[in-house]
């Protein structure tokens, strides 16, 4: 059977993107022998027959029977999408008992959204999260229809196609700006500076690399607007299948051009594959570091290591990272920092440390389950709490004095980085056991 482990971010859904592999978070593939050995061990076993105990869940169906013949209203109860509403309701009440925003239910029209963790699908190329009622971008992508027709970080969507969608759900948001290649859509945006603006968006089939080395602005450049052209840059957005490749080649890149120390940049990350989180973490660490630890729930660990041979050990490091970098993106930042090998720059971190995998159900939607947490290397546990960074900075991009032009957080990371190859101490002294 078809399973996949999770270190998922229920609230940092990046959607309109490359699927809910990535969106969700960290994952780990527990199919044809690939991935973490533990997830098969850790993967809840099928239970047949019914739940032991003294609950009868017909009453479940009784309840339902009963609202739909007996209720003043019942005659409004009959079409199929509030059945559907219903259904998906009460799953979503027994799973709010359990309280872990890691065990969630995705619904079927969302869960075919999944484009898995190739990078490709069609819509408007943006990634999105909740805040409060609203729904906002978090970044469009590079040449995306997103981008062109003028999205912006930190945009709070007002309505799509005329709907207001205030209170919506990031799954609905997903539902109504997606759709095939061509089609056009209506989103009202309103700026961080106030302003609303209605675009018209043709969607397109898009390829969307995880990996970019154009920075925010177009150049890299320090606090005096002087181009910072010893440095490469490199902005991580999710661990997909390609990853640890677009990232090898970046840093071979960066080596050839003769480039002094690295800007990791994983500000809105929330994660996506595990063996792909660790084999990027790889490309930067010697033979034998600690990348991570797992534990399950009988408090059995499996540590993962670094292999020798990485591209990326000659590197000084900056990591960037802001409140929606979270699980994979945490894992690189604590992987490379406990291990002496970046400085974290920033705001602190969203905190996500548990591990997850999800099931498909016979309703076509999927089950997301919580089956083991993750340490740094030096043994912490970051759920709930975070990632404090090294050196606090900001604005960071959904931040409403943000400017691109003119990124706070990048110009401390210049600013370090030069302090380092000024003191000639190339990398943190602090080393994981």
């Amino acid at each position: 059977m078809y399973r996949r482990a999770v270190l998922t971010v229920g609230a940092l859904l990046v959607v309109l993107l490359v699927g809910l592999a990535f969106s969700l978070g960290f994952v780990t593939n527990d199919n044809s022998g690939g991935g973490s050995s533990s997830a098969a061990q850790d993967t809840p076993r099928d239970i047949d027959g019914d739940i032991d105990g003294d609950i009868d869940f017909r009453t479940l169906d009784q309840i339902i029977d009963i609202l739909l013949n007996d209720h003043l209203r019942r005659d409004d109860f009959q079409d199929d999408l509030f059945l559907s509403d219903l259904y998906e309701g009460a799953i979503e009440g027994l799973l709010d008992v359990i309280a872990d925003t890691g065990t969630f239910y995705i619904d079927a029209r969302t869960f075919q959204l999944d484009t898995g963790s190739s990078g490709r699908f069609e819509g408007i190329g943006a990634t999105v999260q909740e805040q409060g009622s609203d729904v906002i971008i978090v970044r469009p992508f590079e040449g995306s229809p997103a981008e062109a027709a003028g999205i912006l970080p930190g945009d709070v969507i007002v309505a799509v196609d005329g709907e207001l969608a205030q209170g919506w759900s990031v799954d609905k948001v997903v539902l109504r700006i997606r759709g095939p290649e061509g089609t056009q859509v209506v989103i009202a945006v309103r700026h961080l500076d106030g302003v609303e603006e209605e675009l018209t968006i043709t969607r397109a089939e898009i390829e969307v690399d995880s990996v970019t080395t154009t920075p925010p602005g177009g150049v890299l450049r320090d606090a005096e607007g002087e181009e910072a052209t010893e440095f490469g840059y490199l902005y991580i957005g999710g661990f997909t299948e390609r990853t640890p490749q677009e990232v090898e080649e970046a840093v071979i890149a960066f080596d050839e051009a003769g480039k002094e120390a690295l800007i990791i940049d994983v500000r809105g990350n929330p994660g996506g594959l595990l063996q792909e989180t660790v084999d990027t973490a790889d490309i930067f660490l010697d033979e034998g570091m600690i990348i991570l630890i797992e534990i399950d729930r009988e408090e059995r660990e499996e540590i993962h290591r670094s292999r020798p041979g990485g591209a990326g050990l000659d590197f000084p490091i900056v990591i960037l990272q802001d409140e929606n970098s979270a699980s994979g993106a945490e894992v690189l930042a604590a992987a490379l920092r406990d291990n002496g090998r970046a400085t974290v720059i920033g705001a602190p971190s969203f905190g996500k440390g548990t591990v997850n995998f999800s099931q498909p159900l016979n309703d076509g939607g999927a089950l997301f389950v919580t089956i083991r947490r993750w340490l740094t290397p030096n043994g912490v546990q970051i759920d709930g709490v975070g990632i404090t960074p090294d050196v606090e900075a900001g604005p960071g991009p959904l931040d409403p004095l943000y400017d691109a032009t003119a990124d706070a957080q990048i110009f401390r990371a210049i600013e370090h980085l030069r302090s380092l190859s000024a003191s000639g101490s190339p990398v943190p002294s602090s080393v994981a056991p």
